[in-house]
């Protein structure tokens, strides 16, 4: 064929300029080659890997807060008297009260104890968000200290969602959101955004600073209101330093602080007690942003820029359906690594027109409604979970639960489920084909076996695994206690039956 080069791939070479976007075509494969203006290195993962892993952290730090018996001795991991001058030191360089006493020693003690692997992997992550918190804390006067406020809120998982429904990295409330300008729609939930809930955390940590005048009480105004800070203050006999009115606080609130306290210094002094960080290749600030001009998918984008949808999800937390809106009077960015950017900024007409044409393509709006054809049956089989089947057809375990009128997550082999799958359901010749496909899409849902890893417990554990219950962990491996040595490996199955 004239023009094209005889090497089994028919390439198209259209210019950018011509909204085209150049296509390698292999058989019925097509793929886009889009160049950057300058080619980028390889980077290593290790970053983006560990940011998945920080989700089911949020629920366990969570409960050690909650839960924190100061008055418990745990077995001591350093002598009191290095602890008290490494308090007296860290109190000198930062304005919160960082003062010695049992209660403080205990929760640290804890931590080194219980958590100890809860913080290495908090030290790891903290290398992507903590740039972008220091700078904007700086921007507001505020010490940098308070970037550690983000572990015990979070866990530093942006997509982290409290019991009452307290969202985002810095967990915010709707009302406490809406105050600092924060969207939250359908498509969109800003409180899922770094920077701009970093911002809003800010100005919210200012204003209850000029309140009470002291960091430890703006830190507990923070976590349970202004209004219940001024009541303990009241109960206390007008007592304003936190530890004196400490009794008189929520149960949360009580821990909350020493939390904060213990995560600073077990940061500062990470390397005295052998807590190490796994170095990460890029930070927030080695990514980058551009405003959309059109509704664009996150399947599109990694479609046409070769960055995989679970990587834009970390980077774009703030979109619920994973599709990015385009309103008028709206600024919606879409953050990518500074490789891929290059790509899209240099190619972004021809992306445009592209993405314009795919959509008119589509015979139903944005995200797709099943359809009824799409309803089918499913036998339950040996080894089958709702987190498993939920997974495979793409869709909840609550909308399985729903349609199906079940009030537990436990299945019987044989089983009927009504399911509406999102997926294609595919004919009996191509069942094969796929099955292999979609092994990968799916791998965590057909895992039959858990280790378990340093700070693991059985509520992060059934977190990991969608339709699966505490319950169903201590049944299916004879756990009577809470207490799980590391390397253990769990059924995640009744794979007797």
């Amino acid at each position: 064929m004239e023009g094209v080069k005889q090497t089994g791939l028919l390439q198209a070479t259209n210019a950018i300029n011509d909204n085209t976007l150049p296509v390698i075509v292999e058989g019925d494969k097509k793929t886009y080659d889009l160049k950057d203006i300058e080619l980028a290195a390889k980077y290593d993962s290790l970053w983006l890997r560990e940011l998945y892993k920080s989700t089911p952290f949020f629920d366990d730090l969570y409960s050690e807060v909650v839960e924190l018996n100061h008055n418990l001795v745990t077995e001591s991991k350093l002598n009191t008297d290095t602890l008290k001058m490494r308090l007296q030191r860290l109190n000198q360089k930062t304005p919160f009260n960082v003062a010695y006493n049992p209660s403080l020693e205990n929760v640290i003690n804890s931590f080194l104890v219980r958590k100890r692997g809860l913080i290495e992997r908090m030290l790891t992550i903290s290398q992507f968000y903590f740039p972008l918190f220091e700078e904007q804390l700086d921007n507001h006067d505020i010490p940098l200290e308070m970037k550690y406020l983000a572990i015990v809120e979070s866990a530093l998982n942006p997509k982290a969602r409290s019991r009452v429904g307290a969202t985002g990295l810095w967990q915010f409330m709707y009302s406490t959101g809406k105050m600092y300008n924060l969207d939250v729609s359908s498509y969109v939930d800003e409180r899922r955004d770094p920077i701009k809930s970093t911002e809003a955390a800010c100005l919210y940590l200012s204003k209850l600073y000029d309140i009470f005048d002291d960091w430890d009480l703006a830190l507990a105004a923070y976590n349970s209101g202004p209004g219940n800070v001024n009541k303990a203050i009241r109960r206390s006999g007008g007592y304003k330093n936190y530890w004196n009115i400490r009794r008189n606080l929520p149960r949360e609130t009580a821990g909350y602080v020493p939390a904060f306290l213990a995560t600073m210094y077990l940061f500062e002094y990470a390397e005295e007690h052998g807590i190490k960080a796994q170095k990460v290749d890029r930070t927030y600030f080695e990514t980058d942003t551009i405003h959309v001009k059109s509704l664009i998918t996150f399947d599109q984008i990694s479609e046409l820029v070769g960055v995989g949808t679970e990587e834009l999800k970390v980077l774009n937390p703030s979109y619920k359906l994973n599709i990015i809106p385009y309103v008028k009077g709206k600024n919606y960015t879409l953050r990518l690594p500074k490789a891929a950017m290059g790509k899209f900024v240099a190619n972004e007409e021809a992306i445009y027109a592209h993405v314009d044409q795919e959509l008119k393509k589509k015979e139903s709006p944005l995200p797709q409604l099943v359809k009824a054809d799409n309803r089918i049956r499913y036998k339950v089989r040996s080894g089958d979970y709702l987190g498993k089947i939920a997974a495979r057809y793409g869709v909840g375990v609550s909308q399985i639960k729903r349609w199906n009128g079940l009030k537990s997550n436990n299945l019987r082999i044989g089983q009927r489920l009504t399911i509406y799958s999102r997926k294609p359901v595919l004919s009996s010749k191509s069942t094969s084909k796929s099955t292999k496909a979609s092994t990968n899409k799916v791998s965590l849902a057909d895992t039959k076996v858990h280790t378990v890893q340093s700070g693991d417990s059985l509520w992060t554990i059934s977190r990991k695994y969608p339709g699966i219950s505490i319950e169903n962990l201590r049944e299916w491996n004879g756990i009577s206690g809470n207490n799980l040595k590391p390397g253990t490996k769990l059924k995640l199955c009744d794979c007797s039956s």
